[in-house]
């Protein structure tokens, strides 16, 4: 499971007239699976989503295609952790540590 926090790298004009197209993508990646949660950081510089993925180089790539990221709007840091104990409407998205 990942982390990902965007901060953003524009003045919130610019991502106010960007935001439209980032929502859509955001809503796509909902539909195919891969978040599971997302909204804005208080103060608002930035955004937060939870994701799933095979990989985190797929997770990269994918974080890549977000429009804020393809104009240079914002920045992402991913974070990759272990998701052993969730809620349990999340109790799909389990994970085993790996093997010592």
């Amino acid at each position: 499971m990942f982390i990902l926090e965007l901060t953003y790298t524009a003045e919130l004009a610019r991502i106010d007239e960007a935001l439209a197209e980032h929502v859509a993508w955001l809503e796509a990646q909902y539909a195919a699976g891969a978040f599971l949660a997302s909204g804005r950081k208080v103060p608002r510089d930035g955004g937060v989503i939870v994701a799933v993925g095979q990989d985190r180089a797929a997770i990269e790539a994918l974080v890549a295609t977000d429009p804020f990221a393809r104009l240079g709007l914002a920045e992402y840091r991913v974070t990759e952790f272990v998701a052993t104990v969730t809620a349990s409407a999340l109790q799909a998205y389990r994970q085993q540590p790996p093997a010592s």
